[in-house]
């Protein structure tokens, strides 16, 4: 794949639409096909695990990188290809120098901060259970901090990325 291909890959959803799949190929069914479905690359577990210590381990990422790279591989092998790729359930266990952990899930923004660890969970791109507008979180890390700012969909198609973070991504 070109590196044009590439980026358009990360591209492709617009509109509340995949464009991969297309409504007019997919709206019949066509037989059968088939997907991958992958589980817990869980970055950092195999050296934690090997090492007894799960709870503060876990820096060195070489074995689920290689193991995840020969995914991969085996699934590109396949002919014919998989329908699609799903990959589910826990991507990391530990990284090293975390300051900060993102999530979702609650519907609402929210967060909170544990010995140094912050916690921020992001409002919905859709439903909202709270008063905060549907929107998205950027998070720019710079090596001495990072700084996060949730913004309404509206607010960011419109205004895009205010200038103060925006500068701290120039900064080297």
């Amino acid at each position: 794949m070109s590196a044009a291909e590439v980026e358009g890959v990360f591209q492709r959803a617009r509109g509340r639409t995949l464009d991969a799949f297309s409504s007019e190929k997919e709206r019949e069914w066509k037989g059968p096909f088939y997907f991958i479905q992958g589980a817990d690359p869980q970055f950092g577990l195999m050296k934690a695990w090997s090492t007894g210590d799960c709870d503060s381990s876990g820096d060195e990422w070489e074995q689920e990188v290689r193991l995840t790279e020969h995914a991969v591989q085996a699934i590109n092998t396949l002919n014919p290809k998989p329908k699609f790729f799903v990959l589910c359930g826990d991507l990391i266990h530990a990284m090293p120098g975390v300051r900060a952990v993102f999530s979702g899930h609650y519907h609402r923004n929210a967060g909170g901060t544990y010995e140094n660890l912050d916690m921020v969970v992001s409002s919905a791109i859709g439903c909202q259970l709270g008063k905060d507008t549907h929107g998205l979180r950027v998070v720019v890390v710079t090596a001495e901090k990072i700084v996060h700012r949730y913004y309404s969909l509206d607010e960011l198609s419109e205004k895009g990325i205010e200038d103060d973070l925006m500068e701290l991504m120039k900064q080297q």
